[in-house]
């Protein structure tokens, strides 16, 4: 052909300064651009090799070559795939967005560089001007009586096509890098670049460092012949040829999430998350998608094992469109609480060809989202019932996940609700029914009436029976009310997780017949004695005298004094806030207000004292004592400790306070 020169078909001027504010954040992106193309032109031409539309030789192999020159500062990427005629340049080339170069020009001139540009019309390859001031391209079409095409632009702005002297079958295109862009001629950080965006890509790429010294081979191994003898079963000596590998491709073609479940081992699977994630903790277990219809999915998510006291709770998933990795964690495709798993997702159908906000709102998308959500309830529902040992084994790591799941997303909760399970003060697991109905059988005390208005337009009130709950929060802060409750045969949920308490509130809307309680609340009758009589006298008597002495000696308007008969003399006293006021205080912490008092809300603590302990007792013998409101102020504080950590400064009062009373003790 004769020499053609022309410029591109539309004002480049203003299209590439785009391209370049898109790509700024993401400057290495033009690798995936042209390895993608070239792994279409592959594609292409094995579809046509399959429908018997080419003949190729016998010995021909797919493959993509990615060569760096460091010393000439250039980049190599070649495939043997379809090719290009001069019409096919003419058409994909140059007439760059030809099906809609001015709506894509008025659409977005004046776009944000978040905003995905590369693709909507064809524009992967002019990636390459991100980082090249020349680009050239040598290809030859698989149609028979082809002839080669050489194509050079110089910023992309300008265009020269002639005939080239390529003469193998694809693509090579030649990236003359800018100043700012030498990084990428650096064999090592070209192979951190595919790696990251091309690890599995369908067709095998193979790395080549042009300037790499080559070493001579050595006399042996040109040989072909025998290299070893090793001795038959029948003692003869048998020739074993041994045979030359050639190089690897640093991609894996053939990815595990590619496989039919039934195709793939543990160990397997085990690896490719080492691999993938560079975690070296195994997974718990992890859940294998492979769906053909309505939409082609696949993939593997895993549920690590998260250690919350060093580890960051979010998880990776990484998100594949035939097998050319997009991005990390796309909130639009992949469920928000799935982002705490780790994992990768395979969706050959996902519309790519838009941008980010219209995906949020692509109805397509949202299938796709829903039918993960779907695939991760079956498997842990099926998990429940066909293993429910493993199930509870992985309970205390994948509960807040699953928590999160229910409070995020309706459909996961529906289908999850009757799988919850939780751990009891005897560290046996159980569901809330199962919890409930123990609880009415073993202790009846555990429940109680409230007084509920019916309907509006009825003027009667009926009592509307709530079943208690009780949980904990911290198993060695309230291990006092822990062991009250074990004495008395009252179970109690461990519930200890920061997710625990939205969870057990969205329990409640789902329940209306139960009340979570944490066992600090409130003391129920089953831990009283019965008073009549003199004693029920003698105990409001105690009342009164304690109150008075106790809001004098520790100055707190708003506290509360309780005095009761408790079965363990042992217990001298005891803090209760209200479920209410906790929760109160709970929702102020969300909102950052730390630090303020429960009194400014106007809730009150409680402070049980026993009239059955001796300490109490002597307190109430010897209220005019000139310790007297030493012993006060240590009960108070020792059933603070029980309660809550003490304030830095209440801790440093109580230590001087306990060695002031230990001096008394030994005079």
């Amino acid at each position: 052909m004769s020499m053609e020169r022309g410029s591109l078909s539309i004002n480049s001027e203003n299209i590439f300064p785009i391209i370049k504010k898109w790509l700024y954040s993401d400057h290495d992106i033009f690798f995936r651009e042209l390895i993608s193309n070239a792994c279409d032109a592959v594609t292409k031409l094995k579809k046509l090799e399959g429908m018997g539309e080419v003949s190729l030789p016998d010995d021909n192999e797919y493959k993509i070559e990615v060569k760096v020159n460091p010393e000439k500062k250039t980049l190599k990427f070649i495939d043997n795939g379809i090719g290009m005629t001069a019409d096919e340049v003419k058409e994909y080339i140059n007439q760059i967005a030809f099906s809609g170069a001015t709506a894509f020009m008025e659409k977005y001139k004046d776009k944000a560089n978040e905003e995905q540009i590369i693709g909507h019309f064809g524009l992967g390859f002019y990636s390459a001007f991100m980082v090249a001031d020349r680009v050239e391209i040598d290809t030859l079409s698989y149609k028979e009586g082809a002839t080669a095409v050489r194509w050079e632009s110089e910023e992309g702005v300008t265009f020269e096509m002639s005939d080239s002297d390529r003469t193998e079958r694809g693509t090579e295109i030649t990236l003359f890098l800018n100043e700012d862009s030498y990084e990428f001629c650096n064999e090592y950080r070209a192979r951190e670049v595919i790696e990251k965006y091309c690890s599995f890509m369908p067709v095998p790429i193979f790395f080549i460092n042009e300037n790499a010294p080559v070493e001579e081979e050595k006399e042996e191994e040109k040989k072909e012949d025998v290299v070893d003898a090793e001795v038959s079963e029948d003692g003869t000596a048998a020739d074993v040829k041994e045979e030359k590998k050639g190089p690897e491709p640093i991609n894996n073609p053939h990815p595990l999430w590619a496989k039919h479940p039934n195709e793939c081992t543990e160990e397997e699977y085990k690896e490719f998350y080492r691999h993938v994630f560079h975690d070296y903790k195994e997974p718990l277990f992890w859940i294998h998608l492979n769906m053909d219809y309505p939409f082609n999915l696949k993939g593997i998510l895993y549920f690590p094992k998260i250690n919350t006291e060093y580890d960051s709770i979010e998880g990776t998933i990484k998100l594949y469109n035939n097998q050319v990795f997009i991005a990390d964690n796309i909130k639009e495709v992949i469920p928000e609480f799935l982002l705490l798993l780790k994992g990768v997702i395979d969706c050959p159908d996902l519309p790519l060809n838009v941008s980010r906000s219209a995906l949020q709102n692509d109805g397509f998308v949202k299938k796709i989202s829903d039918y993960i959500s779907k695939k991760v309830a079956d498997k842990l529902s099926g998990m429940y019932k066909v293993e429910r040992e493993n199930y509870e084994k992985f309970w205390d790591d994948i509960s807040p996940f699953i928590k999160f799941g229910c409070l995020k997303d309706d459909k996961f909760r529906e289908k999850m609700k009757d799988f919850i399970i939780f751990k009891n003060l005897e560290k046996k697991y159980e569901t809330l029914p199962e919890y409930l109905e123990a609880a009415k059988k073993d202790a009846p005390k555990a429940e109680e009436t409230v007084e509920a208005a019916e309907a509006s337009d009825q003027k009667d009130e009926k009592k509307e029976e709530k079943q208690v709950v009780y949980y904990v929060t911290d198993e060695q802060q309230q291990s006092q009310y822990i062991n009250m409750f074990k004495e008395q045969g009252i179970d109690a949920l461990i519930l200890t997780h920061n997710i625990d308490q939205p969870f057990i509130t969205q329990l409640e809307r789902d329940n209306d017949k139960v009340r979570f309680q944490r066992i600090d609340a409130d003391l129920t009758e089953s831990f009283k004695e019965e008073t009549t009589g003199d004693d029920a006298k003698a105990l409001e008597e105690k009342q009164t005298t304690l109150t008075e002495l106790f809001k004098k000696v520790l100055n707190k308007d708003k506290l509360t004094v309780k005095v009761e008969k408790l079965k363990d003399s042992k217990i001298s006293s005891m803090i209760t806030l209200s479920e209410e006021s906790r929760r109160m205080q709970e929702m102020m912490k969300m909102y950052n207000m730390y630090g303020m008092d429960p009194t400014m809300m106007g809730t009150e603590e409680t402070l049980i004292l026993n009239a059955n302990n001796n300490l109490v007792q002597y307190v109430f013998d010897h209220k005019d004592a000139d310790n007297t409101a030493l012993f006060c102020e240590q009960l108070y504080d020792l059933a603070l400790l029980s309660h809550k950590p003490l304030t830095p400064e209440a801790m440093t009062r109580f230590i001087e306070r306990s060695n002031e009373i230990m001096m008394l003790l030994a005079k």
